[in-house]
């Protein structure tokens, strides 16, 4: 077949990267919406299922960030075969992306039906929340295999430069689960009222609607997909390929639920009404970060086909632009959740104990905001070389070496603020340092 046309290695950098990542911010707003959404309606049947739902975040995210490294390893190495001019190799990496995304998350999502009970005694939930959290996650873990096989397979959208497609799908995936959520949870329009449950099935026939639809545009529409059969050899070089950056990608990525394991088991210390509040900030962060996710999306494959090109002048001109948006993006967010905060907890609850906690932790963790978003466009950057280590590093080095020592020594000091201001220190910490990182490996 003819050379896919490698889009991102002309034209103005600045304007590249914002055409790319805007339709990126409304596809993933949709997308995390899914949270906000849940979260909204949940809060309206008591404070129970919501602290049963804020208990499932870590495991949620732990599966989504597998989903998100596999697909940074193969927009990474997809982009790397478009910007070499090596068309078949793109269309085999996308397929057997996709074929092993569903044996994998398939095999882990099954293991994890079987084990809520002990995984969640584990994470610090009261006997009392196992039912609800059960009665939820015996759900989700069904759906999950429809949220990581989209996320990969549009992930070779985004390598080809096609990330208004991904945006669309994303936008009215996001509002057909919002309109089904209500239905499902109160039982309206003669539906059955499911209660938690409810939120998890609106979740799964969104997201079996969404794998079709998927992939029906990269098989029919771009061509991008072939036959899952081939021979062994192929099959092994493509999954290679994807794991080499998709692994140490997931590794990183899996740092963040990680992360948010031990600040719930820390913070389920004070009570189900602080972990209730503490699910409310959480689920409020990812829509804030919205622009650092959708430009960390790109970021990758944009490096990825001018690295492959040779135009690494470009990618000097993108590193200064990524420094300079997101500092300059953070202390406007920071700013306005210093100061709206509390209407935004508000919004899902009326218990002061609990808007407390999500405030507290809006007007301190905002602050490092800029840095994590500097943290999350680098190691998108390394993803898209093919340099997936630095990565890695840098995302263990957050939660192990930096966060975890503080955050012990500083909860003992200052009790959830210090918690909060733990977080904050270590994104600091570790954007300068991946910036600098950066910097000496694209020189």
């Amino acid at each position: 077949m003819p050379p896919m046309p490698a889009t991102m290695t002309q034209g103005s950098v600045p304007w590249q990267l914002r055409s790319l990542a805007l339709p990126m911010v409304w596809g993933l707003l949709a997308t995390m919406s899914f949270n906000v959404v849940d979260t909204f309606f949940v809060a309206q049947l008591g404070n129970a299922p919501l602290a049963a739902m804020s208990f499932t975040f870590p495991v949620v995210m732990l599966l989504t960030s597998m989903g998100i490294g596999l697909g940074a390893g193969t927009s990474s190495a997809v982009a790397r075969g478009v910007g070499a001019s090596d068309s078949s190799r793109a269309q085999r990496l996308a397929t057997d992306a996709v074929t092993l995304t569903l044996l994998l998350s398939a095999t882990i999502c099954l293991l994890g039906w079987f084990t809520i009970n002990p995984l969640f005694t584990l994470l610090g939930a009261s006997p009392e929340l196992l039912p609800l959290i059960h009665q939820y996650m015996s759900i989700w873990y069904i759906s999950a295999p429809c949220l990581l096989v989209p996320m990969v397979a549009l992930a070779s959208l985004r390598a080809m430069g096609l990330s208004k497609i991904q945006g669309t799908l994303m936008g009215v995936a996001a509002i057909f689960n919002a309109t089904l959520d209500p239905i499902l949870i109160f039982g309206l329009l003669g539906m059955p009222k499911l209660g938690l449950a409810g939120a998890a099935w609106a979740t799964l026939i969104t997201r079996s609607i969404t794998v079709v639809v998927a992939l029906y545009i990269l098989r029919v529409r771009v061509g991008l997909l072939v036959s899952p059969f081939a021979p062994w050899a192929k099959l092994a070089s493509s999954w290679r390929a994807i794991v080499h950056v998709g692994v140490p990608a997931m590794a990183a990525n899996m740092t963040v639920p990680l992360s948010s394991a031990f600040v719930v088991m820390m913070v389920a210390g004070y009570g189900n009404d602080a972990v209730a509040g503490l699910g409310i900030a959480v689920r409020v962060e990812p829509v804030v970060l919205i622009a650092f996710y959708a430009l960390s999306g790109v970021v990758g494959p944009f490096f990825g086909q001018n690295h492959s090109a040779g135009k690494h002048d470009r990618l000097a001109e993108a590193q200064r632009i990524l420094l300079l948006f997101c500092f300059g993006f953070g202390v406007v967010l920071a700013i306005f959740l210093f100061l709206f905060g509390g209407l935004i907890a508000g919004m899902f609850t009326d218990h002061p104990e609990v808007a407390a906690v999500a405030v507290r932790y809006l007007s301190i963790v905002p602050f490092s905001y800029g840095a994590y978003g500097l943290v999350m466009s680098c190691n998108a950057a390394f993803n898209g070389l093919g340099t997936p280590w630095p990565a890695m590093l840098l995302s263990l080095s957050r939660v192990l070496i930096i966060f975890l020592p503080l955050a012990l020594l500083l909860q003992y000091l200052l009790g959830l603020d210090g918690l909060f201001l733990a977080s904050a220190i270590s994104n600091i910490i570790v954007g300068l340092w991946a910036w600098r990182w950066l910097n000496r490996q694209l020189k």
